[in-house]
């Protein structure tokens, strides 16, 4: 596999990537908490493109992957600044985006705050503001007490390692919730979902879907799809779903 390039940006952070020439729109994917571009549906995406010649950026956040920084000094508005930088950077046009998990609330912020390189989206088991809602709520009291005096929590994972949830990542995605103000969406955008998610419940989609503004939004449900969505069936959907959102550019 060929050695990833690196990327640095303004404020020093070193962001890993690989880049594959083709047409326009291209597409950049948006991987999730914790998670980095050699996943499979990242690499399963980037065959796609190169087997039909579409232009494809994939990347690590800092503290991700192959990047630089400790992913427990990261922070939603860190990532999604490092999603821009490198979009800014290493993209030309507008882009397609397609964001996993919490890619797809990045996806999210990238759309609101540069809607000159949105061309479309596609988001998989989006998890917008999942620090409020999903961590933040979820915490009793004796793990509330510890993120305000220790600074720090620690939560099981079923894919590895604890995540050690920090007080900054709490704190600094209050400043970056997008569900609770109007989410413009002017463009073909395709939200899909396994209803056999335990990490993202399918009333997240529901309320993603029922919350946002849009010409040509759908939301497709996937029976027995859980988080990880990458099945042979869920990635055929994520392929006819990009495809279509490119087609739908095309004529908008």
């Amino acid at each position: 596999m060929p050695q990833a390039e690196i990327l640095t940006t303004a404020q020093g952070r070193s962001l890993a990537y690989h880049k594959t020439e083709g047409t326009g729109p291209g597409v950049v994917f948006l991987g999730g908490f914790k998670s980095d571009m050699q996943g499979t549906k990242a690499v399963h995406l980037e065959a796609w493109a190169q087997r039909t010649g579409r232009a494809f950026l994939r990347f690590d956040y800092s503290g991700h992957g192959q990047s630089s920084g400790a992913f427990s000094d990261g922070c939603i508005g860190d990532w999604a600044q490092d999603a821009m930088t490198a979009i800014r950077a290493l993209t030309d046009g507008p882009q397609v985006l397609v964001g996993s998990s919490m890619g797809g609330w990045i996806s999210l912020l990238c759309a609101r705050g540069m809607a000159d390189k949105l061309a479309g989206l596609v988001t998989i088991a989006a998890a917008p503001d999942f620090t409020e809602d999903s961590m933040w709520a979820g915490f009793d009291a004796a793990q509330r007490a510890a993120l305000q005096e220790n600074g720090e929590v620690a939560l099981p994972s079923d894919y590895g390692a604890p995540y050690i949830i920090t007080r900054r990542l709490i704190e600094d995605g209050r400043n970056h919730l997008v569900l609770r103000a109007p989410l413009d969406l002017p463009c073909p955008v395709r939200f899909l979902q396994g209803n056999a998610d335990a990490d993202v419940e399918t009333a997240v989609a529901l309320r993603l879907l029922d919350h946002a503004q849009g010409p040509d939004m759908r939301l497709t449900l996937v029976d027995g799809a859980d988080h990880r969505f990458s099945d042979d069936d869920c990635l055929a959907l994520i392929e006819t779903s990009l495809e279509e959102v490119l087609e739908r550019c095309g004529t908008a």
